[in-house]
């Protein structure tokens, strides 16, 4: 679905030249769930912009499989002068795809997930976790066939998070969608991922990568299971923390 290639990414600014990532190769095979774990500053972001042609490498090649990108931010950003059912019409109307048929299929998916109780509030009325939950629907109301995931978890609490990474993991592999998850925190990357890709400092390059298979795929499941913290022990040494 997704691959890097000997990818470089070298910013231009007034006081000279920063290289983001080097030599960077690997690959998303559709419908896999990836994240992307490195030190603070070493390019994760930029990697996601790469994927969604947002930059343009300096060098190397990223090959793609087809089909269309979603993007969630770190912030839910959803509007506050919009009801939560017109924060998730929002993408309709910025791809000029905003039909009877996409509406109803995006109240559909909402109410499938939980929301058809809230469709008519105001973001403002909602809880961080649910917030997040809209934000999701929201970037799959447009049908894309991979997700981009920049650190969506980060600015809610420890006990919240742990909810929304269950319930976000769990409605991205219902509805069976690739995805690449940028994240800090070692624990929320093998909690979520069918793979965990480990980068250097910056320039980033890959230091490893690890298939997670244990556990029954559910984030909360897989933190309970025994390799769990002998995983998070080898990540934390590659990381170099």
């Amino acid at each position: 679905m997704l691959t890097f290639k000997d990818i470089s990414y070298t910013y231009h600014t007034s006081n000279g030249e920063t290289t983001a990532v080097k030599d960077l190769s690997f690959t998303v095979q559709d419908g896999q769930f990836v994240s992307v774990i490195g030190p603070s500053g070493c390019g994760k972001t930029t990697i996601l912009s790469l994927a969604a042609g947002i930059l343009t490498p300096s060098s190397g090649e990223i090959e793609y499989g087809g089909g269309e990108f979603g993007y969630m931010l770190q912030r839910d950003a959803l509007f506050s002068w919009r009801t939560v059912e017109q924060n998730i019409f929002l993408p309709l109307e910025v791809k000029k795809r905003n039909t009877p048929e996409m509406r109803e299929r995006a109240i559909a998916l909402a109410e499938k997930y939980g929301l058809k109780d809230f469709l008519k509030k105001s973001p403002n009325q909602l809880s961080g976790g649910m917030r997040q939950r809209v934000a999701l629907i929201r970037t799959l109301a447009a049908e894309p066939d991979v997700l981009l995931l920049d650190e969506p978890f980060s600015a809610l609490d420890y006990q919240t998070r742990l909810e929304v990474c269950d319930d976000v993991q769990g409605i991205i592999k219902s509805e069976k969608k690739t995805a690449l998850l940028i994240t800090h925190d070692i624990s929320e990357a093998i909690a979520l991922a069918d793979k965990v890709v480990v980068l250097s400092a910056r320039p980033a390059h890959v230091v490893a990568e690890h298939e997670i298979d244990f556990g029954d795929g559910s984030p909360k499941k897989r933190r309970e299971c025994g390799k769990f913290a002998a995983t998070f022990e080898m990540l934390r040494k590659e990381l170099g923390i």
